[in-house]
């Protein structure tokens, strides 16, 4: 994979932006999508208000690359959610970190999240899903936990929590892949799958995933 730099540097919570997720893993190809000038041909045309969300944009409604339920708009959300936090946590990583392989493994997560961000965006222009513009509390309270530190204590509370994040969100993309009748969701899925995993490696390959870097195993 080609190395990107990201310089940008993270300055208030407030700058959150972007998340990009490229197909990482090598070899990787997704499933790709139908022809969609043949789709628009056989779909039987419908009323705008059936294709458009429902009011609160909840429930499943139609569209011309299936039936689009609201696990798969949580899904979208989510990795929309994932970039607020993660994108400007890299970002500064590559200005804070400690270590050399953590500035460099932050530089392709960066990469990698720029790229999702803008894949994100436009699978929720193109399904009408309205997406979130700020972190949750929980991940600002990363964000905060993150940035108060320094040195190699920062180093291992970013590989923490970034890690962490990235396994809560396998079981929703597995369970998405698995059930979605929409085809744009379900390739975006793969792409998302791919860049998890891939960022999951790059976190371990640090060497900072220590016992006490993991939850607490279910009980």
């Amino acid at each position: 994979m080609a190395h990107h730099s990201s310089t940008a540097p993270l300055t208030t919570a407030g700058g959150l932006a972007a998340l990009c997720l490229l197909t990482a893993c090598a070899g990787y190809t997704p499933t790709p999508l139908p022809d969609t000038a043949a789709l628009d041909a056989a779909v039987t045309p419908q009323p705008t208000s059936t294709l458009a969300p429902p009011e609160g944009d909840t429930g499943t409604v139609q569209t011309k690359w299936g039936p689009l339920s609201e696990l798969d708009r949580d899904l979208v959300r989510k990795v929309r959610l994932a970039s607020l936090w993660e994108m400007p946590m890299a970002q500064d990583a590559i200005q804070r970190a400690d270590a050399a392989r953590v500035r460099q493994i932050s530089q392709e997560i960066a990469a990698q999240h720029h790229t999702l961000d803008r894949q994100v965006r436009d699978v929720a222009a193109k399904l009408r899903i309205t997406l979130p513009v700020k972190p949750t509390e929980q991940q600002q309270a990363w964000m905060t936990d993150i940035s108060g530190r320094s040195g190699p204590a920062y180093d291992a509370t970013y590989v923490k929590w970034l890690r962490l994040a990235h396994g809560q969100i396998f079981g929703v993309i597995g369970t998405v892949r698995g059930t979605t009748q929409n085809t744009l969701v379900r390739r975006f899925s793969e792409q998302a799958n791919a860049a998890v995993l891939n960022h999951q490696r790059l976190l371990e390959s640090t060497g900072l995933t220590t016992p006490e870097s993991f939850p607490t195993p279910p009980s």
